[in-house]
């Protein structure tokens, strides 16, 4: 098994950079060109890991995947739905991390 920090947001911002940095501070830029907020700085600094876009998960990161997934076909025809395909999304994504 592998560990690892992963930063979950119920926002429906893909990422950071359209944020408020009134509202979650400034914008911080992961290794990959990946924006999250200052929370994952912070994750790096005191966790001594390198995180990556991937480690940077929001509600609008998940509904893109899956409108994307829908406009190429990928769900052939079929009624996109929280469960079982938003639910999908995210443990994929989580998988992947």
């Amino acid at each position: 098994y592998r560990v690892t920090s992963v930063k979950i947001d119920p926002y429906l911002n893909v990422d950071a950079g359209t944020m408020s940095p009134f509202e979650h501070g400034e914008v911080f830029v992961l290794d990959d060109g990946g924006e999250g907020d200052l929370d994952l700085g912070n994750y790096e600094r005191f966790v001594g890991v390198t995180l990556t876009r991937d480690h940077n998960l929001t509600t609008g990161k998940i509904y893109k995947a899956c409108i994307d997934k829908e406009r190429r076909g990928d769900y052939l025809g079929k009624t996109v739905q929280v469960v079982p395909h938003v639910t999908d999304a995210i443990m994929e994504w989580l998988e992947r991390g």
